[in-house]
């Protein structure tokens, strides 16, 4: 069990990260020579000023009307959001393997906090499942690859959780939870999880084209 663990924490994190890595880079470049490509005129009319507004103002919960319209989607998505990120980041245990492993330690989150924003990310994938399950205009988006890419989401909070309160077989759990947040990370360029890649070009076109071309905002 000990020579499998030193194996997908090891070599296979190290695949991931890879992946990871580049196929983000690869996936931004390939957007932005395709932008190049077929609509350079886009170029012409980015604005800092108006990308930065844009951004900032759609990172703001309840900023937009959108945001307003539907505030229980808008509390959940953001909380899922933030504790997707700082969780992982800021968890004590991780924390520990990058000083461990590279000598590197940043500030980290209490035990209790992580804890509560790993039940907020558990939950709220019950959440986006039942919406997805129970809403029209959301199931006619929805396809099967959805419902797999809110399971890869989840599995390496559910594993991690299960794992530090050593409920069930610890030593397997811990292999999952690696093995769980090695797919994440390999999915996120390639899935739809690639939004997070994304988003910030899109919302910089958006606000580039409503402040410099229409003179509106695009909220």
């Amino acid at each position: 069990m000990n020579d499998i663990y030193q194996f997908v924490s090891g070599p296979l994190a190290w695949v991931a990260f890879i992946l990871f890595i580049g196929g983000s880079l690869y996936r931004v470049i390939a957007m932005i020579a395709e932008v190049k490509k077929k609509e350079p005129f886009i170029f012409t009319y980015m604005s800092l000023k108006y990308s930065l507004r844009s951004i900032l103002h759609w990172i703001t919960p309840f900023a937009t009307y959108n945001w307003r319209r539907k505030p229980v989607l808008t509390v959940v998505t953001f909380a899922f959001h933030i504790c997707l990120f700082v969780s992982p980041i800021f968890l004590l245990a991780h924390v520990t393997l990058w000083d461990e492993s590279w000598n590197i330690r940043w500030w980290t989150l209490p035990d209790g906090s992580a804890d509560i924003m790993t039940l907020i990310v558990m939950a709220s994938c019950v959440f986006f499942l039942v919406r997805r399950l129970t809403q029209r205009e959301v199931q006619f988006v929805t396809f099967v690859s959805d419902y797999i890419i809110l399971g890869i989401v989840a599995a390496p909070f559910i594993t991690g959780f299960l794992a530090y309160h050593q409920w069930f077989g610890y030593p397997i759990l811990m292999i999952l939870h690696v093995l769980a947040g090695e797919v994440m990370l390999v999915a996120i360029p390639f899935t739809r999880l690639s939004h997070m890649l994304f988003s910030p070009f899109t919302r910089a076109y958006m606000g580039s084209e409503f402040g410099v071309i229409r003179k509106s905002k695009d909220y």
